[in-house]
């Protein structure tokens, strides 16, 4: 029981830490929300701004990364950095 409350706790860090590390490299790029969403096919970036933050336990999956790697240039290995200390 305590394991399955720390592996959560560590699962919410780690997708907070890739929405940290898209926010970043989002920023660095020069894309606005807005203009990331619109380039992933949204219309508003009520999802890119909830997953960035993990808020309401929202979170890119791998088809969001995937297009966010495409349309920022940059690779999976930037948008992960950070996130192995959670598998400790």
């Amino acid at each position: 029981m305590e394991t399955d409350i720390k592996n959560n706790q560590k699962l919410e860090l780690f997708y907070k830490k890739i929405g940290d590390n898209v926010k970043k490299l989002r920023i660095q790029r020069g894309f606005s929300q807005l203009k990331l969403a619109n380039a992933m096919g949204y219309d508003s970036v009520g999802h890119i701004a909830k997953a960035e933050i993990y808020k309401y336990g929202k979170k890119f999956n791998l088809e969001h990364l995937f297009k966010i790697c495409l349309i920022l240039k940059v690779s999976m290995i930037e948008v992960f950095e950070g996130t192995d200390e959670f598998l400790e």
